[in-house]
């Protein structure tokens, strides 16, 4: 069974992944998982960090002439940042003043913060946001670069776009193949239509004017997938409970919807199952409203995942918290952050996808 960890803090030395369970002989490139990171770094709305990191992944074991050889594979992306955080993320004993200088006491509501200090116990922020930072996912994209190239072999494609910045929607109709262009052909937003496009980043230039932050939704799809991938029997082998965990473990994820899930909790049951018909030997259906997936199994149509990502919880105008040391009300802590995420988190959503897939299929 595929499985995958990842390690390191945001301003650490560096990211790090570990891969169990790849078959042997899967062809795997390191500038396709270079160029699978460079997604993740380019985009509309994205923070002064995208500026300092260029992220490249050095594979450290479980690949020999450019093919997995079944063993784990390991990966290290390194943080140029951590040239400024030496001192302050030092893995042994600093000096007092160094520690304070480091120290945060002021958590930012709708973030880890809080949560993260009252669980360990913690008299110091730090020790949660460092882990908890959306960081992480550089490694989460890393792994999912091996595992769509396995998936390839498999003749799976998985490729994403923006359908939805703060109140800015899509509503035209698209392909995949449209899709697969959003990152040549509008890589600030990856939207397929142009018009929205151009209202989205208005609305982040707009945002961060006023020092605040943008969510929205990412919709993901996998082609090709064969029927019968994922079981009804169990409900941990359901493949769209399987789905929805992996996404809602994305950093700032609070929900995701299959096929047109939320809007068809509103409509009558003959306008929501797609129709069965059978020609040439197969069967297939003329709409997609289940997104590929019926009783947590695929039926052969596309995967369809949509992900609401909230805004980002760290703002340059910041809320009212209270100091986890005095008690007193004060200011959350202001950060370097992105205005908005929604244009880079597609490249996550789809390594979390291919994962579950690529779990799935390799059993």
């Amino acid at each position: 069974m595929i499985r995958f960890l990842t390690a390191g803090e945001s301003h650490g030395k560096a990211l790090t992944v570990i891969i169990d369970g790849m078959p042997p002989g899967i062809p795997i490139s390191r500038e396709y998982i270079n160029h699978e990171l460079e997604k993740r770094q380019i985009g509309a709305g994205s923070g002064g960090r995208m500026h300092i990191e260029k992220d490249e992944v050095e594979i450290l074991s479980g690949i020999r002439f450019g093919k997995t050889i079944g063993s784990p594979i390991s990966m290290i992306i390194w943080n140029k940042d951590h040239t400024n955080w030496g001192e302050k993320m030092s893995i042994e004993e600093q000096p007092s003043e160094v520690v304070d200088s480091a120290t945060v006491t002021a958590p930012r509501p709708g973030h880890a913060d809080l949560a993260g200090v009252q669980k360990h116990g913690f008299d110091d922020v730090r020790n949660v946001l460092e882990r908890a930072s959306a960081r992480e996912t550089a490694a989460r994209v890393a792994a999912g670069g091996v595992f769509k190239q396995y998936l390839l072999t498999k003749h799976i494609e998985i490729a994403s776009h923006t359908i939805q910045i703060g109140d800015i929607k899509v509503v035209s109709t698209y392909t995949f193949e449209g899709i697969k262009k959003t990152y040549e052909n509008d890589p600030e937003i990856r939207c397929v239509d142009p018009g929205k496009s151009r209202k989205m980043k208005q609305l982040i230039q707009k945002a961060m004017i006023d020092k605040d932050t943008l969510g929205g939704v990412v919709e993901t799809w996998a082609v090709g997938v064969p029927a019968g991938c994922g079981d009804y029997a169990q409900w941990d082998t359901k493949l769209d409970g399987q789905i929805a965990k992996a996404m809602m473990s994305i950093q700032s994820v609070k929900a995701v919807e299959i096929g047109h899930g939320i809007e068809n909790a509103a409509k009558f049951g003959s306008e929501v199952h797609d129709e069965i018909y059978y020609d040439e030997k197969k069967y297939y259906r003329k709409t997609n409203r289940a997104g590929g997936i019926e009783g947590g199994v695929t039926n052969g149509m596309p995967i369809i995942v949509r992900v609401y990502h909230k805004p980002i919880s760290t703002l340059y105008k910041p809320l009212k918290t209270v100091d986890i040391i005095t008690k007193k009300q004060v200011e959350a802590i202001i950060a370097r952050s992105d205005i908005c995420v929604i244009p880079r988190a597609g490249v996550v959503s789809e390594a979390m996808l291919a994962y579950i897939l690529a779990r799935n299929i390799a059993v």
